[in-house]
């Protein structure tokens, strides 16, 4: 028997993404973005209204970041989502992390986070099936504390996921199989 539910974000896991951008005078602004995707290799899909900071700023500096939210830092990265940049200018300030400049676009690594995505601005799409900033991503960057003989090691990073069931943040750590093989034992 199944249960019936509320329509709602209905997919789990979410991504916890920070978005961070540079506001008008230079300081950093991070907001919080569940609803975000990679549309390809090297394409990033967020859905996010033109009336955040984050969206304004994007478009005009030509560039964000999009970094991946890790289990240490979930207060941080739940505040990032509550506190608006149009409210609290300095809201990166009063998190009490740090940012670097990106190598590649005009925009803030946050430094805290273990993995981040450094994109081109492409265009914002704003149509009846949702709205959103497309980016191309022009660089990767990973800590060296989740990395092991040269990849990336996701059980190190601790990435959160977001649960639009009951809006709780989980832990994303344990391997469970090998994508592109285990399935291939199904195969006749």
């Amino acid at each position: 028997m199944r249960t019936k539910l509320k329509i709602t974000e209905g997919i789990f896991p979410m991504p916890v993404l920070m978005v961070a951008t540079y506001n008008e005078d230079g300081s950093v602004n991070v907001m919080n973005a569940a609803w975000g995707t990679m549309q390809e290799r090297d394409t990033v899909a967020l859905n996010l209204t033109e009336t955040h900071k984050t969206v304004q700023n994007i478009k005009a500096r030509g560039a964000f970041t999009v970094s991946i939210a890790d289990a240490a830092h979930m207060v941080e990265a739940d505040y990032f989502g509550v506190e608006s940049g149009n409210k609290v200018a300095d809201k990166f300030a009063r998190s009490g992390l740090t940012a670097s400049k990106a190598e590649t676009v005009d925009a803030p690594v946050i430094n805290e986070f273990p993995i981040c995505l450094e994109c081109r601005f492409i265009e914002y799409q704003n149509n009846e099936y949702g709205c959103g900033v497309i980016g191309k991503v022009i660089n990767v960057t990973a800590d060296e504390s989740v990395m092991v003989d040269g990849k990336i090691d996701m059980s190190k990073v601790n990435a959160i996921a977001f649960d639009p069931y009951t809006h709780g943040y989980y832990k994303v750590t344990e391997r469970v199989g090998e994508a592109f093989h285990d399935g291939l034992k199904l195969k006749k």
